[in-house]
């Protein structure tokens, strides 16, 4: 799973922190810093945490095993 956020979007309401603060961090007041390929184990977390942005900056792109793939 890759995450991508559109930080220009974003306004730091911090919902996907209290959803999955393993993989979303804020840093200061207002920027958001975040794991942009978290472990498969953390997908449930990171899909709550996207649908909870009130500005939807989070999209998620499945990469259907291009991961493993590519490590061959």
């Amino acid at each position: 799973m890759r995450i991508v956020v559109d930080l220009n979007r974003c306004q730091g309401y911090a919902q996907c922190v209290y959803l999955a603060h393993d993989v979303f961090r804020m840093s200061g007041q207002e920027a958001l810093t975040y794991d942009p390929n978290p472990d498969d184990e953390r997908r449930l977390e990171v899909q709550r945490a996207a649908a909870a942005c009130p500005v939807q900056a989070i999209k998620l792109d499945r990469l259907h095993g291009a991961e493993r793939s590519a490590e061959s």
